[in-house]
C-alpha cells in the first residue's frame, strides 16, 4: 500500500514537471525522497510487526482524584504527560484492597477464583497461571519491581518473572527490614533508602540489563511502588513543597475537585458527603490512638469547621506528606520512563498506570510505633492519612479503601501508548476492571489466554477501546471483599456493606456517587442482580476448591 502511494506521488511530480511547475533539480530531490522512502515503507511492511512492551504501574491506596490529571492538586507531572499522550478511563475499577487487586492484575481472574494473593483464603487451583506464563512464550523477558503480596514465589517455579525486587516490609519507607533481589534475602538498607526511589532504581538496572542483553526481545515491566500507603513516609524537602497547599480543609478541597472533575468530563454525579459513622474495624482502638499520636488526630470523617485549630494544622500536615509520596512517586515513575525513551522503545511500549484500591481511612499504628516528638512523615512516625483526606482523595465517591463502594474500588486508568493509540487526550468510559489487562496484554502480543481445564478468565480485552468510546461489550463486573459485596451489570450496580446488609441499588449512569437506593422501586432488577452475583460468587468458589491445588514454589 505505502509502495502504490509513493509511485503515485511520483507520478504527481513528474507531471509537475511536465507542466514547468518544478526544476529539473527540484523534480529530481522530490522523487527521490518519495522513492527512498517508498523503499523503507516496503521494508516495513515486509517486516514483521514489533510486539509492544508492556509497562504496568501499579500505585498503592492512591485516590481517584488524586493526580492532577484526575482533577486532583497534587503535582503528578509525568501522569500528567501519560495521560496528555494516551486516554484516560473513567470508570476503571479495582477489587478494594491491595492483595486481591495484585492478583485480578497477574492471572486474570477474579481473586475468589485462584485465592493467589495472601488476603483471599481457599485453595490456589492448578489451573492458575500468571502474566510471565503468558507472555514468556511469546517471546517477552519480564521484569518486577516493588509490593508483592502473592502466595508464590516471584521467580522460576513460582510466578516466572526472569527478575524481580521485592519489597516484603510495608511498614518503613526510610529502610527495609525485608525485601529481595531474584529470591535472595538483601541486607538492610543504608542512610539514604527511601523504597519509592529503590523500586525505580531496580526497574531501571532491569531495563537497562534488557537493553544490553535482550534488546530484539520485548518486555514487560510490573513497577509496583508501595506509595502513597501508609505509614506516611517522605523526605523532608518534599513534605515542605506542600505544607500550606492544604490549609483550606478537606471539605473546600473536595468541593473544590469536585466541580473541576466536572469540567473536565471525569464525572457527572453529585458529590458524596461524608460519612462519620463508618470507618475502618480493624483500626487501632481511638482512645490508644489518640494516645500515641496526640490531640491534633481526627479518627472520623468529620466537618472540617469542627476541628480545633491544632487538629486542623496537624491534619493538614498529614495531607502535605501523602502528597509529597504521590509526587515522588510520579517523579521515580519518570525515571523509568525515560529509561524506557533512553532505550529508543518509548512508542513501543504500552503504559498502564493504575492504584490498586481508593485511597486509605486506615489508622494504625505498627511497625517502629509512633515517637510524638519525631517530625511527621519522617521514620520513627507512624501516621495514616485518615477518612476525612481518604474522602478528599476518593471525591466524588463514597467511602475508601476495603469498601466496595465506589470510593473503595475506583480507580485511576491510564493508557499510553504512541503507536497504538491515536486520540490523544481522550476519555473513555468503558467500564473496565483489574482482570481485563491479562487478556489485553496476551491479544496485543499476539497470544490466547484459553488453557486445557481452565475455566476462561472473566475479563475482556480493552484493546477495542483504545480506538473507540464504548467498544467492550460484558455481562457484568463482580466484587467480594471483606463481606462487602456488589455486581454491575450496565449502569446498575447493587451493592451490599458486612455479610448482613441489605442490597441497595444505585444507577450509576446518573448517581455514581451513590445517594439514591432505588432497589425498592426496581425490584425485578435488584432480584435479578443479586441472584446473578449469588450464582458468580458460588461458581468461583466451586472452580477453585474442585481444581487440584497448584504446585508451585511458595514465598518463604
Amino acid at each position: 500500500m505505502r509502495t502504490a502511494v509513493a509511485v503515485y506521488a511520483v507520478v504527481q511530480v513528474a507531471l509537475l514537471y511536465n507542466e514547468c511547475m518544478v526544476d529539473r533539480r527540484e523534480f529530481l530531490r522530490i522523487a527521490g525522497g518519495i522513492a527512498a522512502a517508498a523503499r523503507v515503507g516496503a521494508a516495513e511492511a515486509a517486516a514483521p510487526a514489533r510486539k509492544p512492551n508492556f509497562l504496568i504501574v501499579l500505585a498503592d491506596d492512591m485516590g481517584f482524584s488524586d493526580a492532577r490529571c484526575y482533577g486532583g492538586d497534587i503535582d503528578t507531572p509525568n501522569l500528567d504527560r501519560l495521560a496528555a499522550g494516551g486516554l484516560r478511563f473513567t470508570q476503571g475499577y479495582s477489587t478494594a484492597r491491595c492483595g486481591p487487586s495484585r492478583s485480578c492484575l497477574l492471572t486474570g481472574y477474579y481473586a475468589q477464583q485462584t485465592a493467589s494473593d495472601i488476603m483471599t483464603k481457599g485453595n490456589v487451583p492448578d489451573y492458575t497461571r500468571f502474566l510471565p506464563d503468558y507472555l514468556k512464550p511469546l517471546g517477552y523477558r519480564t521484569y518486577h519491581s516493588g509490593k508483592w503480596h502473592m502466595r508464590f514465589a516471584t521467580g522460576t517455579g513460582g510466578v516466572g518473572f526472569d527478575h524481580s525486587y521485592t519489597m516484603l516490609d510495608e511498614n518503613r519507607y526510610f529502610t527495609q527490614d525485608r525485601h529481595e533481589l531474584d529470591g535472595v534475602a538483601l541486607p538492610k538498607p543504608g542512610e539514604g533508602y527511601y523504597s519509592t526511589t529503590a523500586i525505580a532504581d531496580y526497574g531501571v538496572r532491569f531495563l537497562k540489563e534488557h537493553a544490553k542483553d535482550h534488546a530484539s526481545d520485548p518486555f514487560l515491566m510490573y513497577l509496583a511502588p508501595h506509595a502513597p500507603h501508609f505509614p506516611l513516609h517522605a523526605p523532608a524537602e518534599d513534605i515542605e513543597k506542600y505544607k500550606d497547599r492544604f490549609a483550606e480543609g478537606w471539605d473546600v478541597a473536595r468541593e473544590r475537585k469536585h466541580a473541576r472533575m466536572r469540567r473536565m468530563g471525569l464525572v457527572n454525579c453529585s458529590l458524596a458527603p461524608l460519612e462519620p459513622a463508618m470507618w475502618t474495624p480493624w483500626n487501632t482502638p481511638d482512645e490508644e490512638l489518640f494516645a500515641k499520636i496526640g490531640e491534633g488526630e481526627v479518627a472520623r470523617a468529620v466537618p472540617w469547621n469542627s476541628l480545633t485549630a491544632g487538629q486542623k494544622d496537624f491534619q493538614r500536615t498529614k495531607m502535605a506528606i501523602h502528597a509529597a509520596m504521590v509526587t515522588r512517586m510520579d517523579l521515580e515513575i519518570g525515571k523509568v520512563l525515560a529509561q524506557v525513551q533512553a532505550m529508543g522503545a518509548e512508542r513501543d511500549t504500552m503504559v498502564v498506570f493504575l492504584s490498586d484500591n481508593g485511597a486509605s481511612s486506615e489508622q494504625l499504628i505498627r511497625g517502629d510505633g509512633h515517637d510524638r516528638a519525631a517530625p511527621a512523615g519522617s521514620a520513627k512516625s507512624f501516621l495514616g492519612l485518615g477518612p476525612g483526606w481518604a474522602s478528599c482523595s476518593n471525591a466524588p465517591f463514597r467511602l475508601h479503601k476495603s469498601w466496595v463502594n465506589e470510593g473503595g474500588i475506583a480507580s485511576p486508568m491510564i493508557v499510553h501508548w504512541p503507536n497504538g493509540i491515536k486520540d490523544a487526550n481522550k476519555l473513555r468510559n468503558d467500564p473496565c476492571h483489574f482482570v481485563d489487562v491479562v487478556p489485553t496484554l496476551v491479544e496485543l502480543a499476539g497470544g490466547t489466554t484459553a488453557a486445557k481445564g481452565a475455566p476462561p478468565l472473566p475479563g475482556r480485552s480493552f484493546v477495542p477501546a483504545l480506538k473507540k468510546d464504548g467498544a467492550i461489550q460484558r455481562e457484568s463486573l463482580y466484587f467480594n471483599h471483606n463481606d462487602n459485596r456488589a455486581i454491575r451489570a450496565g449502569n446498575w450496580k447493587l451493592i451490599a456493606t458486612g455479610a448482613n446488609g441489605p442490597w441497595e441499588l444505585y444507577d450509576l449512569a446518573k448517581d455514581r456517587s451513590e445517594q439514591h437506593d432505588v432497589s425498592a422501586m426496581e425490584i425485578d432488577v435488584t432480584q435479578k442482580l443479586a441472584a446473578m452475583w449469588t450464582a458468580q460468587d458460588a461458581e468461583y468458589a466451586k472452580q477453585r476448591e474442585a481444581a487440584a491445588p497448584s504446585t508451585r514454589v511458595r514465598m518463604k
